[in-house]
């Protein structure tokens, strides 16, 4: 079984910025995906920032030139760093990841972190 942690949330005025860490910890063989969802309230949730299984990245039109993810993976560690944060980006961010287990090869299982909140004021 695999667990997520994330941390990093909190209130800041725009333009200001924010990091959000978000550790899996669990019996891990491979890692083919990693990212950041974010849902607002009203709103479905939807794809911040993410890695593929080759090292690509994908975001999200509206983040693009803002935010940066990154990774440790000696950690099975991704991060998320956002810049000149705006009133738009708050929602709850939930870090996301599909893996292998070690237990069941060939599996692909997904796993979601317990979000964290993030308030941007104007």
């Amino acid at each position: 079984q695999v667990q997520l942690v994330e941390s990093g949330g909190g209130l800041v005025q725009a333009g200001g910025s924010l990091r959000l860490s978000c550790a899996a910890s669990g019996s891990i063989f491979s890692i083919n995906a990693m990212g950041w969802y974010r849902q607002a309230p009203g709103k479905q949730r939807e794809l911040v920032a993410r890695f593929t299984r080759s090292g690509s990245t994908n975001y999200a039109d509206s983040v693009k030139g803002r935010f940066t993810i990154s990774r440790d993976n000696a950690k099975n560690t991704v991060f998320l760093q956002m810049n000149s944060l705006e009133p738009e980006d708050t929602a709850v961010y939930y870090c996301n990841f599909i893996v292998v287990l070690r237990s069941v090869p060939y599996s692909s299982n997904e796993y979601w972190g317990q979000g964290t909140q993030v308030t941007v004021s104007s």
